[in-house]
């Protein structure tokens, strides 16, 4: 990959959007494979210790040790991002099928728009205010009663995506490491830790049997360990350096497309003519967001720096 990403060639952006449109986009599917027999919170766990220390061996190469101050910001980062929030997804799959999951956490966008307006006073535009409006508009339409879906598991990640959204504009000002892979990786060994004490506080050793490591879920492990947490985010971190953030956020619309095509073709999940318009609604609004600008500045399309570590 590195020889790949050696310089800002045409052919190297398009590969980098392309690696984490589909494999982003993927991790749903192997979250769910995963979730047929391992424990959500206990899996995670082990993805993000894999991952982080990888990730911490490379990135910690010739710099000097993370202070307190940078360990704890960091955990308050990964505690929003990848504990409440990937870590609710792999809970939440459980109950719900991965392409409609997809669907919700694409409106984390919306959840920065408004956040940002009420704690940070950024003004939106009339594109942004739309956004809003048609996409909560469509989460309303896949979380009603009677939709076909779990409720309250969808709720609940209407409620990550939205801690996902809190711990990325806190990450903007917070005391992390100037490198975005040292950054990343230790979000990754602190959520790590939390989601290991989640897990074992709520039983899920006793989930855990042979069948929990037969082919499937161990492959689907095996890539968002390597493929979802380590690929993908290299060519995500190599983007935002290389191509403008409005062309690399527009993986937050791609990725739920994607999610929904492989869960109907290798989970067989039916997709419905309201989710197929919630969606549609979604995928619209955080358009109008990420495309949207102030009159001094873009505002969504900014993605922070914690996102990287998204993968």
């Amino acid at each position: 990959m590195t020889s790949a990403f050696a310089r800002r060639s045409p052919a190297a952006v398009a590969f980098a959007l392309a690696t984490i449109y589909l494999v982003w986009g993927s991790t749903y599917l192997a979250i769910r494979v995963t979730d047929r027999t391992m424990p959500p919170l206990l899996m995670s766990s082990v993805r993000f210790l894999l991952a982080g220390v990888a990730l911490y061996a490379f990135a910690s190469r010739g710099r000097a040790r993370p202070t307190l101050r940078e360990w704890r910001a960091a955990a308050i980062v990964g505690a929003a991002l990848l504990v409440v929030g990937n870590g609710g997804v792999a809970w939440v799959e459980t109950r719900l099928e991965s392409g409609l999951a997809a669907l919700i956490v694409a409106i984390v966008p919306l959840w920065v728009a408004l956040m940002d307006r009420w704690f940070f006073g950024r003004r939106l535009s009339a594109a942004a205010i739309a956004g809003l409006v048609v996409g909560f508009a469509g989460v309303a339409l896949l979380v009603r009663p009677g939709g076909g879906g779990n409720v309250l598991a969808m709720l609940a990640l209407v409620g990550t995506t939205a801690a996902w959204a809190g711990g990325s504009l806190y990450a903007r000002g917070a005391a992390l490491p100037e490198s975005p892979l040292l950054s990343a990786a230790m979000q990754m060994l602190a959520a790590s830790a939390f989601l290991g004490i989640a897990g074992l506080a709520k039983g899920e050793t006793s989930g855990i049997h042979a069948d929990s490591f037969s082919t499937k879920p161990v492959i689907a492990f095996v890539y968002l360990v390597l493929v979802g947490s380590l690929i993908a985010f290299s060519a995500y971190a190599w983007l935002l350096k290389n191509v403008r953030i409005s062309v690399v956020a527009t993986y937050a619309f791609v990725n739920p497309v994607v999610a929904v095509a492989l869960g109907t073709v290798f989970l067989n999940e039916a997709i419905g003519w309201s989710t197929l318009a919630a969606g549609a609604a979604i995928v619209v609004a955080v358009v109008l967001i990420v495309t949207a600008r102030t009159p001094k500045e873009r505002v969504v399309g900014e993605v922070p720096e914690p996102l990287r570590a998204a993968a």
